[in-house]
């Protein structure tokens, strides 16, 4: 590839980070490392009655919980204006733009004369310069917008990236409006500048984009610009086979950070919507990097599927370093407002919990029962905690108050505790389980219990 690889994603900030933008950055992203290139960030915020500085800022921080580190940016269009009316300005004296003073109700009265006609609504090129046409007078007072001269004949085709050759006939392209009366560009027009001043090489974008993709390539060529490269990818389904919505899941991407998925999981899971390498389900960034290279990305949408993206972060948590995990679960505690210290204690508590667990808040709640008093059910302190246990418990609370505190020696008084009572094990853990833990099933007692304060275990078994 002789050519610098410079890709980029360009979301617009008149709402947060979505699911399939994610994607679609991953995969710009990993194309540009895999090919020790440039990725660059674009904020496309001309549409500035529905953009807002909120959803800015998010889109930055859920690029930055997915580690996905720009080169380049952000750039922001409304700082570019300039550079946009600037090239218009040159497209008009070079005869690839010109004014239209059509007003809103002529637009609207040629299309319904055309949908009469059975003809597909465009504009009928009414003020486009001919050789030899007399063009209508200028309205007074009139405003014009600046249209695109789209070529009339022949074809625009590409070799797609994921679809392969695609063309479409310029006859079904009219000249496209590229700056409003107000003189602010269109977002075609926008894309068209910054994709060519930052020589971008390639473009990788939802599927949605495709009818944009022949208008943008024609005004490149009318700026005599070197095109990039496009692949365009299908959307992300949901379960259902219709597109992704709120119910299935469709939410900002921060709101995944707030339900304890970690980025590496969601990186990973994402990668595999419309992109493969052989079977491989679980990979590393690393991995991912190696492997993307642009082919193998799907020609047909991805469904989004909640249990595998469970299933992929409960890997990433089982395997995480629990140094690394404990910060992580003292945040989730600290969103609830209890203050948990992410030491040496805090990561023993997760190593024992972890491979219980598919996300950061189904680890939380195992382990709150150590930070927050717990209240166990009537109906299983009813079932568990009865007269014939109660002596037993008794017992291995004074013996539970002279040991050492570790889990060989509570193991050990346990034991002696089930023999002194003839007791199984089943009956007495069940009973502390509920009355230490709130909750009848958690690992190896003896193991649970050490990770507690000694203080904690006696207070809740006093009252017995």
């Amino acid at each position: 590839m002789t050519r610098r690889v410079r890709t980029r994603i360009a979301p617009s900030p008149t709402g947060f980070l979505h699911l399939g933008t994610a994607r679609t950055a991953l995969f710009s992203w990993a194309f540009a490392r895999h090919h020790g290139g440039d990725f660059i960030l674009r904020i496309e915020d001309t549409d500035v009655a529905r953009s807002t500085q909120e959803a800015v800022d998010q889109i930055i921080a859920a690029m930055k919980w997915l580690r996905l580190d720009h080169d380049e940016g952000p750039y922001y269009q409304m700082q570019r204006l300039d550079r946009y009316r600037a090239v218009v300005g040159q497209m008009l004296a070079a005869g690839t733009a010109y004014h239209c003073y059509c007003t809103p109700e002529e637009l609207e009265a040629m299309r319904e004369a055309q949908r009469a006609r059975g003809e597909k609504p465009r504009y009928d090129g009414r003020w486009r310069p001919e050789p030899g046409k007399t063009l209508p007078p200028v309205p007074e007072g009139a405003k014009p917008v600046v249209r695109f001269r789209n070529p009339v004949d022949g074809d625009v085709t590409w070799n797609d990236m994921v679809k392969g050759p695609i063309t479409i006939s310029n006859r079904e392209l009219d000249d496209l409006i590229i700056c409003r009366p107000d003189g602010t560009p269109t977002y075609n027009f926008c894309v068209v500048v910054d994709d060519w001043d930052m020589q971008i090489s390639h473009v990788i974008r939802g599927d949605d984009h495709v009818n944009n993709t022949p208008r943008q390539i024609n005004i490149l060529r009318a700026l005599g610009a070197e095109l990039p490269e496009y692949g365009h990818v299908p959307m992300i389904l949901g379960p259902d086979g219709d597109k992704l919505s709120k119910r299935h899941g469709a939410v900002s991407v921060m709101q995944y950070e707030q339900g304890g998925y970690l980025p590496d999981a969601m990186v990973n899971y994402l990668a595999r919507l419309g992109w493969s390498h052989g079977d491989d389900e679980l990979f590393d960034r690393a991995q991912l990097v190696a492997w993307f290279d642009g082919s193998h990305l799907a020609r047909s949408p991805a469904q989004w599927d909640a249990a595998k993206l469970n299933w992929v972060n409960a890997h990433v948590i089982k395997h995480m370093p629990d140094a690394e995990l404990a910060p992580l679960v003292a945040a989730q505690f600290a969103s609830r407002g209890v203050s948990v210290a992410a030491d040496a204690l805090l990561a023993q508590r997760c190593a024992l919990f972890k491979d219980r667990c598919a996300t950061l808040v189904e680890l939380a709640d195992w382990l709150a029962m150590y930070v927050v008093d717990v209240s166990p059910r009537e109906e299983d302190v009813a079932q568990h905690v009865t007269d014939a246990v109660r002596p037993a418990l008794q017992t291995l609370r004074d013996r539970l108050a002279a040991i050492d505190w570790d889990k060989g020696t509570i193991a050990a008084a346990i034991k002696e505790t089930l023999a002194a009572h003839a007791l199984k094990m089943p009956q007495l853990a069940h009973a502390l389980r509920v009355l230490v833990c709130g909750r009848v099933q958690t690992p190896s007692i003896d193991a649970v219990l050490a990770l507690f304060p000694r203080e904690t275990v006696l207070r809740r078994l006093q009252a017995v």
